[in-house]
């Protein structure tokens, strides 16, 4: 199994950015995807997750009106859609896949991880 996230860059405040999470060896459909974020210093923090039938989502209250997950299953894949970045959410992207079908917030409920991809928001 292999999660590879991918489409960080650097943006100006204000700016957007779309992420995506490409799986091999797992079906996202079959599972609950997750991105989460860990700034320089900081603590992994969860960002979106989304479920198996693609139309139920969560989202931290400090990206909630401003990012959306969804899931291309034809592609197999999962996306991240940030707009009106902020210099806080500067951080290194991760996705994460569930077995469970349970949105979760919690890190240790997801079974396998991409390795990141670097999201700068400059001010």
């Amino acid at each position: 199994v292999q999660l590879q996230a991918f489409g960080g860059g650097l943006v100006q405040a204000g700016g957007s950015l779309r992420l995506a999470c490409a799986a091999t060896g797992l079906t996202v459909s079959s599972h609950t995807i997750a991105w989460f974020r860990q700034a320089p210093g900081k603590e992994r923090e969860f960002v979106a997750t989304i479920g198996w039938s693609g139309t139920t989502a969560d989202y931290a209250d400090s990206v909630k009106g401003r990012f959306t997950i969804a899931r291309d299953n034809a592609k197999n894949t999962v996306s991240l859609q940030m707009n009106s970045l902020k210099p806080e959410d500067t951080a290194v992207y991760y996705c994460a896949a569930s077995t469970a079908a349970v949105l979760s917030r919690t890190k240790t409920m997801y079974d396998y991880w991409g390795q990141g991809t670097l999201v700068t928001v400059s001010s």
